[in-house]
């Protein structure tokens, strides 16, 4: 009786620690899906936090940048689509974009299991690279945001919005 009543002690005190210690998955950057009609957008969404994004430390210009937080962010188009006027077959993809100060280059690549940083390393799987211009925002969007409105995919953050057309 004693050992049972120990080993349920034991149980009830690392149950106990172990619920105490959870953490929500992804507080720094908690992570979104956006839906509209036929396309799916998730990612994480980093927040500003006072440092400067774009052209900064978080995603530098000229360099492959994630779009989110952790994992790639991805998009999934129900049906076939022309993507910044480029056919896309349906499926779901990985979003990147290499940041400008005018303008950004977004791709879409095949690989969905990459780590988000890993992309130079699967290039090779790019389905699309679409040049789009820089919108420049008077008041800047503290945490990083993507939606789908207007017929095109955007993504705000900073004092930065780009947005790449998208028809069905």
């Amino acid at each position: 009786m004693q050992v049972r009543n120990a080993i349920l002690g034991l149980f009830a005190i690392l149950l106990s620690a172990s619920v105490s210690y959870a953490q929500p998955s992804h507080p720094n950057s908690p992570h979104d899906t956006v839906k509209a009609k036929d396309i799916t957008i998730t990612y994480g969404r980093p927040y500003k936090k006072g440092r400067e994004i774009f052209g900064g430390t978080v995603a530098p210009y000229g360099k492959t940048y994630r779009c989110g937080a952790d994992e790639p962010t991805k998009v999934t188009f129900a049906k076939d689509v022309k993507f910044g006027g480029q056919a896309v077959k349906a499926g779901t993809y990985s979003f990147f974009a290499v940041p400008n100060k005018d303008k950004w280059t977004v791709i879409l690549n095949s690989n969905v299991t990459m780590w988000g940083t890993d992309h130079d390393k699967h290039a090779d799987q790019d389905v699309v690279k679409v040049d789009v211009p820089v919108t420049n925002l008077s008041k800047p969007v503290e945490q990083l945001t993507m939606a789908v409105k207007g017929g095109k995919v955007t993504l705000a953050w900073d004092t930065v919005e780009i947005g790449v057309p998208v028809t069905m």
